[in-house]
């Protein structure tokens, strides 16, 4: 029988995440959420997560209707929830929002479609106060899907009105 590596399942103390943790960084919830689970966590360095694409997710009913393709812009989104988790485990809970604030060098290589299973790789280059830059990639199949360098800034978390 296999032992879990990690018992304390805290963000800080894991080396994976699954979705309540997850929900308890981010503010994502569906049909925004984009990652389904962290593979590998390394707090304050890099974290490997995945999204299962299913034929299900609500954007392939405009994109494109006979010929289904996850729009690029979501696939940088996931990288970049990606990389909010990351940043978001270095601030105080609650207190912190990360925000994507650029977008650099970012390429797409294949289409991604219902049935794959997108890894997604995140790797912090430099944190600056409260800005930081991330690079980031998505794979199918180990097949190269994105990459590119995501800029983030931590902002005050201001509740709802």
């Amino acid at each position: 029988m296999e032992k879990r590596a990690v018992e304390d399942k805290s963000p800080e103390n894991s080396t994976t995440l699954d979705i309540l943790a997850i929900q308890a960084l981010l503010p994502h919830r569906y049909p925004f959420l984009l990652i389904d689970r962290v593979l590998e966590f390394e707090a304050g360095k890099r974290a490997i997560g995945l999204k299962n694409v299913s034929t299900n997710e609500p954007f392939f009913a405009g994109h494109f209707p006979n010929h289904p393709i996850m729009p690029g812009v979501l696939i940088i989104e996931a990288m970049a929830q990606l990389g909010g988790v990351l940043l978001m485990q270095l601030a105080p809970p609650g207190e912190k929002l990360a925000l994507l604030t650029g977008v650099d060098k970012v390429r797409f290589r294949r289409p991604v479609v219902p049935g794959d299973q997108l890894i997604l790789e995140a790797e912090i280059l430099k944190i600056h106060g409260n800005m930081g830059k991330i690079r980031t990639s998505a794979r199918v199949d180990q097949q190269p899907v994105s990459e590119g360098e995501l800029l983030f800034c931590l902002s005050k978390n201001e509740p709802s009105p």
